[in-house]
């Protein structure tokens, strides 16, 4: 080997990968989704998320700070039900009970649901999430309602379409025939619509 090719050798080695900011922290939150989607939020550490990207527990802390900023920044990335108030007002429940019959779930929405349903047996992860919930989704959602008892129609509403996912999801599909998907959609329609209607 030629002195020029050793010194080349050596500058490889020696010289550390520039970090890139921005994929690190993409990286981290990654997985931090994916264990908070996995295991409840007591039981998820810090190291454990910095172990699953190959960085160090301090690096993790520097990019999100506490484990509390870190949860909620994960529930920030997750999809925030905005799309239920895309559209007029007189088709949602058309919209959304056609979503929910026929539309499978797509993969940040599942991540989502899986993360608040594993915060369930956490109080501080529930404070986090109703929090974060009311700021991002609630408080928005009653505005797009309107009218008399707006924030009450809105939960209704709200109850009722994440049941419905979570049923579908946890039973694999409805296991219905067509005719009764399309009974079901219907019927779905009508009772969403007439709660956003008040």
């Amino acid at each position: 080997m030629g002195l020029c090719s050793g010194a080349i050798l050596l500058f490889c080695h020696v010289a550390p990968r520039p970090r890139n900011a921005e994929a690190t922290r993409a990286a981290i939150l990654d997985a931090a989704r994916e264990r908070f989607a996995r295991e409840s939020y007591d039981d998820v550490g810090m190291r454990d998320i910095a172990r699953d990207v190959g960085v160090d527990a301090a690096l993790v802390s520097r990019y999100f700070g506490s484990k509390e900023d870190l949860f909620t920044a994960v529930l920030d990335s997750c999809e925030n039900g905005a799309e239920l108030m895309e559209g007029d007002r007189s088709t949602f429940g058309q919209r959304i009970a056609h979503e929910a019959i026929y539309e499978g779930k797509s993969e940040s929405k599942l991540k989502g649901l899986l993360v608040l349903l594993r915060s369930v047996g956490s109080t501080k992860a529930m404070e986090l999430v109703q929090r974060t919930g009311n700021e991002r989704f609630f408080n928005p959602f009653a505005e797009w309602v309107g009218g008399p008892d707006a924030a009450v129609r809105a939960r209704l509403a709200a109850a009722f379409v994440m049941g419905m996912a979570v049923s579908r999801e946890i039973t694999g599909g409805f296991g219905l025939d067509p005719a009764q998907c399309e009974t079901m959609r219907d019927r779905m329609a009508a009772i969403l619509q007439d709660i956003i209607d008040g």
